[in-house]
């Protein structure tokens, strides 16, 4: 995962408001599709199918960062997953739609349910992304996972 999606900062409130529009939006677009349109992928890119799969990995391991970086010592050190190599062991593209949406959408009311509550002065604890970026904070970080995922929905 890229990080630096988000351009200026929003409150806690307005990023997970904007995660609970996304969870009503996916499964309405996508639904749309046939399978054929689901899993067509340009040479190189991802399928809509893959790319939800993709925003699935997205959710499981940002859910534990989420979680571990409230009580892990300061700084939290962020570390990398393999997103290609996820996505194909995964075998999103031959799952039905219907079995990766309730997935992701479980996810991300569980990541709902565990951020939206975070007290103030955790929010700023601080996170060291991969790739020797920046020092950020936590809410940066949860504020970017709801950036990514906006990112992806362009693309689905």
């Amino acid at each position: 995962m890229k990080y630096g999606y988000i351009e200026n900062q929003r409150p806690l409130s307005e990023a997970l408001q904007q995660l609970r529009t996304y969870l009503e939006e996916v499964p309405v677009r996508l639904r749309g599709y046939s399978e054929e349109e689901l899993t067509y992928r340009n040479p190189g890119k991802w399928s809509r199918k893959e790319i939800l799969g993709h925003l699935i990995d997205s959710g499981l391991n940002n859910l534990k960062r989420f979680t571990d970086a409230q009580f892990l010592p300061s700084p939290f050190v962020v570390q990398r997953y393999h997103q290609n190599q996820s996505v194909v062991l995964n075998r999103y593209q031959q799952l039905p739609l219907e079995h990766l949406l309730t997935y992701w959408q479980s996810l991300n009311r569980q990541i709902l349910y565990v951020t939206e509550n975070i007290p103030e002065e955790t929010l700023q604890k601080p996170v060291i992304p991969p790739d020797d970026s920046p020092t950020v904070t936590l809410l940066w970080l949860i504020d970017d996972y709801v950036a990514h995922l906006g990112h992806h929905f362009k693309q689905l």
